[in-house]
């Protein structure tokens, strides 16, 4: 009897630990200086970087942030004429901008909660003053210093051993991750994956850019990057090339085509008019539309679960999570109204 009574004394004790364990677990985790959005309750909190940059952090609800585990911290550099509250995205309505409806970043990034269970996703967005990173960069000498800072202030915000950067971004927001890889002889183990959506312009031999980020996809095993661009060499709008001879992101895909083959093992699967090009095992990942009707698929490639897919090619939930040029998997997490910064 004694024994039976001491073994349910030590099954009760377990039980209260691991209840206990649980509870813990649940706890809300509200981070200093953040505000809770009226949106499916994250926390967010935007500020400016001098000169002229805003910043907005969104992070988890503070009843799904989880301390115990890791924190991915994306940082997402608009596109040019794209502001914050624009590039989150909403719901459509009458005479509301159609800015609002051509990325859905917001509502991709809540996608993507319900599949990365395993960390605390943040995403930050970060808006040049002008709308622009290249015209900021052209008027800052020293850009690539202040982009290399700005990174720092937005890393401050979560524990350094614990958390992951992934650099992102659209459009001439690519100008901001190439000045950030400028700015450093050897891109840091800390940043996890780099991904341009159509965003890939400024490449440059010149400037090592292609020797910089084999050199760390080789490093280890836990980096990733990936491109997705599209044929935009003979696209027109009111009856005008909107690239030059030389300029747009197919050519530059190209290049760092060539350029990665030379370095690296490459496969290359095309269905259609897709073409992709896999490396390292899956972690780089080189995604090429043709675009034979010439159409403007600049935004669409965001849209049609771009984010989505940069931020899950070379795992189990690529195509998972929602296929790249697919249907938006996401609508359901599309917020009503505009952000309110």
């Amino acid at each position: 009897m004694l024994v039976r009574q001491r073994a349910y004394v030590e099954m009760t004790v377990m039980v209260l630990v691991v209840l206990a364990g649980g509870c813990a677990t649940l706890r809300p985790t509200e981070l200093a200086g953040f505000t809770r959005s009226p949106y499916f309750e994250e926390q967010v909190k935007t500020y400016t970087f001098e000169p002229e940059v805003t910043v907005h952090i969104n992070a988890p609800a503070a009843s799904a942030f989880d301390s115990s585990k890791p924190v991915q911290l994306v940082i997402f550099a608009l596109p040019n004429g794209n502001t914050i509250a624009q590039t989150i995205g909403c719901q459509k309505a009458a005479d509301r901008d159609w800015h609002f409806y051509i990325q859905h970043i917001g509502a991709q990034t809540r996608r993507l909660r319900e599949v990365l269970t395993d960390r605390n996703l943040v995403v930050a967005y970060v808006e040049a003053g002008g709308k622009s990173w290249p015209a900021w960069r052209g008027k800052h000498e020293d850009s690539s210093p202040r982009i290399a800072a700005l990174v720092d202030s937005i890393r401050e915000h979560f524990p350094a051993d614990t958390t992951t950067v992934a650099l992102t971004a659209h459009s001439g927001g690519g100008g901001m991750l190439f000045g950030f890889i400028n700015q450093v002889e050897q891109i840091p183990d800390w940043i996890e994956r780099i991904v341009f959506l159509d965003a890939n312009y400024s490449y440059s031999e010149k400037d090592r850019h292609a020797e910089k980020l084999e050199a760390w996809l080789q490093r280890s095993p836990r980096h990733y990057f990936g491109v997705v661009a599209y044929d935009d060499r003979e696209i027109e709008v009111d009856g005008k090339k909107v690239v030059g001879p030389n300029g747009g992101t197919y050519r530059r895909t190209q290049e760092m085509i060539a350029r990665f083959g030379r370095d690296l093992p490459l496969e290359e699967k095309t269905s259609g008019a897709h073409g992709s090009w896999r490396g390292c095992n899956g972690r780089l990942d080189i995604e090429l539309f043709e675009n034979p009707e010439n159409k403007i698929l600049h935004t669409v490639l965001v849209e049609k679960n771009g984010f989505i897919h940069a931020l899950t090619f070379g795992t189990p939930h690529e195509g998972h999570a929602g296929e790249l040029f697919g249907p938006p998997a996401y609508e359901q997490w599309i917020q009503p109204e505009p952000a309110a910064l």
